[in-house]
């Protein structure tokens, strides 16, 4: 009798689960939607100088852009993987090429207080100037931009989209803004020209000049401080606390 309870109640159980999880799909996609784009391109990439970076002469640069400030050789890239020396000028590599576009509700940034219940139109690009352990977006912060798909998708057209798709405000998330930073900072000034808001979201690793210049035109930022000791970023985000919290300060 005992027995017959217990496969009772497991398959009563069982079912439980299974509504749960249709349900959790069906919320799923009602939240997070993608944007419907054509224009798909595993080849091509986006040229644009970058803002931040030093001729050094002999056609060597150094890219000022974050703490890393990688020394590059002709046609080396930086650790990002998305900037390159290109005949003696440093170019960003993503600009105008997302391979995240999404619309997401604000609370998914998480940002709890600003335009609460509304939507975010957010992007992102492959790349990412760390390299955390456990990321949870390796499969595009990780990659270099030509191993991955991304749309043709320039300033005007975020801010078209975002607005088409009745969202309040634009982030730069997923993998890592600081890296598509002038992709970033032309989309957000025009995004306020038109009235929304500028969401950051950021591990914090760039350099304090382009991060004031940056600043200027972000409305909300979610800073992901990832631990409290320097071991902790070297050994499980290849990188360095100090920058972070100066990064906070800002």
């Amino acid at each position: 009798m005992d027995l017959e309870r217990f496969k009772e109640k497991n398959k009563i159980l069982k079912a439980i689960t299974l509504i749960i999880l249709i349900l959790g799909v069906i919320l799923l996609n009602h939240f997070i939607s993608p944007v419907d784009i054509s224009g798909k391109n595993n080849s091509e990439i986006g040229l644009k100088e970058a803002y931040y970076y030093l001729e050094l002469g002999d056609s060597e640069v150094q890219c000022l852009l974050c703490p890393r400030e990688c020394i590059l050789e002709e046609g080396q890239r930086g650790v990002c993987g998305v900037r390159q020396n290109i005949k003696g000028k440093l170019y960003t590599l993503v600009y105008g090429r997302p391979v995240a576009v999404h619309v997401d509700p604000i609370e998914k940034k998480p940002i709890s207080h600003l335009l609460p219940g509304s939507k975010s139109f957010s992007i992102a690009t492959a790349g990412c100037n760390l390299g955390c352990r456990f990321c949870q977006n390796w499969q595009i912060s990780q990659v270099l931009p030509e191993e991955i798909r991304s749309y043709d998708l320039p300033p005007e057209k975020v801010v078209q989209l975002a607005l088409e798709n009745n969202c309040q405000s634009i982030a730069y998330t997923y993998s890592e803004p600081n890296i598509f930073y002038e992709y970033m900072i032309e989309t957000a000034k025009l995004a306020h020209q038109k009235g929304l808001k500028n969401i950051y979201v950021t591990s914090g690793y760039i350099n304090p000049e382009p991060l004031r210049e940056l600043c200027k035109y972000i409305d909300a930022a979610n800073l992901d401080i990832k631990g409290f000791t320097e071991d902790h970023y070297r050994k499980y985000c290849l990188g360095k606390l100090q920058p972070v919290l100066e990064s906070a300060k800002i």
